[in-house]
């Protein structure tokens, strides 16, 4: 009985801690944003659009909907809204999610990148 309530009481701290572990490492993700897509996107106070659009506030916006970028027909008529896991298609599969987007991007095949990425991009939602 013992050996049931410990195994019970580690499954369910497994089970638990999931969602912490796949929710990625902001850290990590703002190396990899200066990097990769800094280039292009900003985030944070001064943020704003360039060769690509800004980014604050990205987790739930509606596609093609900032004022300071101009956007290609294929992002404003696309019907996506950028919850989790549409951004993490697109960060995987740019022209998958949105065909004819203008983004030249390959795109990353990393599950743990991509998290990592979202991680980051999360602390700029109250921007």
């Amino acid at each position: 009985m013992k050996y049931v309530v410990l195994f019970s009481l580690a499954l369910i701290a497994g089970l638990v801690s999931l969602p912490a572990a796949a929710a990625g490492d902001a850290e990590a993700g703002g190396k990899l944003f200066s990097k990769t897509c800094g280039g292009c996107h900003s985030v944070g106070e001064n943020a704003r659009g360039g060769f690509g659009p800004q980014l604050n506030g990205i987790i739930g916006r509606p596609a093609g909907t900032t004022t300071d970028y101009q956007y290609s027909d294929a992002m404003k008529n696309s019907g996506v809204v950028w919850t989790r896991d549409k951004l993490a298609a697109y960060i995987e599969a740019p022209k998958k999610v949105v065909s004819g987007t203008r983004m030249i991007f390959w795109g990353i095949s990393d599950q743990e990148k991509i998290d990592n990425l979202l991680a980051y991009l999360a602390t700029f939602q109250a921007q």
